[in-house]
């Protein structure tokens, strides 16, 4: 590969897909936040998460319901799920087409978002109906001429685990974002308010854990304990409210790196319980492999990027929410036969002396527990 940096391929960026824009090196830069979050959903699709989750979705404050904070993406305990054909199928693919087969949700509204558009955009994670008891929600599995195959996921209403991502570009003439520590703090404080185990610092400069029991006594033990106690047990009864809260940094000059950052680094790493840091490295060799010079297998999600940055007007075919269809598959493709590969361009920031395959590991744990 020919960059040495992603700041060197954001200016690459800058002078070929984004020659058009007024400011061509902002608007690479928010492409690039744009791709983190798809390497992310992309990532926790191929470690056979996708029917858990839900995008931008918005999740009260643990005991205040009065404030809400849009999260990237929550993970849900699974209440039901059915896999359905349409056949024959035309586009669009529609929640009212799903509904003739699957039949009513009673004392629900169904949505009227398309799941697939008729010029073959999906949507990701398409929420149908949202309900007292959690959200009912569509995956579409294959598209074909004739046919659409979906799993359609009841999912509980509160989730066991949420992902966020953070990223800032740096202004030429700069040395770090003006925003950086702004989105570290809001990170922080959504990372520290939506769980019912909550941080308490000691003294000395540890964390303790804190959490109430079911019959209003507190259990209170050092948190890196108390947190590994809650995963390993049989249920999550017994922690009502709890959910595992990650973070996903890239770097491009504002974060350093993982082994040399900065304060709104240990502003998040304090925060979160995992922070993942996506390294320059696996950034561009995604960007370069899949977008720049992908191999026929992936071209069609080159084509879906481009089309999306082109300087004309149209729905951009090419983000967490909503994608070209043909590009969904070759970024699943991707991502489900370059494993090994992808999980090493993450490092993990906090905890210490983990990896991580250790976080997958907990996510398989907690998706098991019920609601």
């Amino acid at each position: 590969m020919g960059y040495k940096s992603v700041d060197a391929l954001q200016n690459n960026l800058a002078n070929t897909v984004f020659h058009y824009a007024k400011d061509s090196k902002k608007a690479a830069g928010r492409a690039l936040g744009t791709l983190v979050e798809l390497v992310t959903y992309y990532t926790l699709c191929s470690w056979g998460l996708r029917n858990h989750l839900v995008i931008e979705r918005k999740l009260p404050e643990f005991a205040n319901s009065e404030i809400v904070h849009n999260v990237e993406f929550s993970l849900h305990p699974i209440r039901y799920m059915r896999e359905i054909e349409i056949n024959p199928i035309s586009l669009p693919v529609t929640p009212a087409k799903i509904r003739k087969q699957i039949g009513d949700f009673p004392g629900s509204t169904w949505k009227q978002n398309q799941i697939v558009t008729r010029n073959g955009i999906k949507r990701n994670a398409a929420v149908l109906v949202e309900a007292e008891q959690g959200p009912l929600v569509a995956h579409v599995d294959h598209l074909e001429e004739t046919n659409c195959s979906l799993a359609i996921v009841e999912l509980s209403r509160d989730p066991f685990a949420i992902f966020e991502c953070k990223r800032v570009g740096v202004e030429e003439g700069m040395k770090k974002g003006p925003q950086t520590i702004e989105k570290a703090k809001q990170g922080a404080y959504v990372a520290r308010s939506v769980s019912s185990l909550q941080k308490v610092r000691s003294r000395n400069g540890d964390f303790q854990g804190i959490i109430e029991n079911i019959d209003g006594t507190f259990r209170i033990a050092p948190y890196r304990r108390l947190l590994r106690e809650i995963i390993d047990a049989s249920s999550l009864s017994e922690f009502p409210d709890f959910m595992l809260t990650v973070g996903v940094v890239s770097n491009h000059g504002n974060w350093f790196t993982s082994e040399n950052y900065n304060k709104e680094l240990h502003v998040l790493a304090q925060s979160y319980d995992w922070l993942l840091f996506l390294t320059d490295e696996g950034l561009y060799q995604f960007i370069d492999s899949v977008l720049i010079n992908p191999t026929p297998r992936f071209y069609a999600a080159s084509k879906a990027f481009r089309a999306s940055y082109s300087g004309k007007s149209g729905k951009n075919r090419f983000t967490k929410v909503n994608i070209d269809i043909a590009a969904d598959k070759a970024l699943r493709d991707f991502f489900e036969s370059s494993k090994s590969i992808v999980d090493a361009w993450f490092n993990v920031i906090a905890p210490s002396n983990v990896s991580v395959l250790n976080l997958k590991k907990d996510l398989q744990a907690l998706r098991s527990k019920g609601y």
